[in-house]
């Protein structure tokens, strides 16, 4: 059985959408499939096509 394709994200949602946590803007991360907070240091998961904007569901960014 084969797995079905993975919706793509609309870019254009970016512009409407900023962190819960410091009201900033994301940026997108096309390889992780992820929005980032630079400001909240927080990487929130894009899962079926569909930004997962929760904060307990968000990876820590570490440098």
């Amino acid at each position: 059985m084969t797995e079905a394709p993975t919706p793509e994200f609309d870019r254009r949602m970016i512009e409407a959408l900023v962190c819960p946590v410091t009201q900033t803007v994301l940026s997108y991360d096309a390889d992780k499939q992820e929005l980032v907070s630079k400001a909240a240091r927080l990487a929130f998961p894009i899962r079926g096509g569909i930004p997962v904007m929760l904060v307990d569901e968000a990876r820590k960014i570490e440098d």
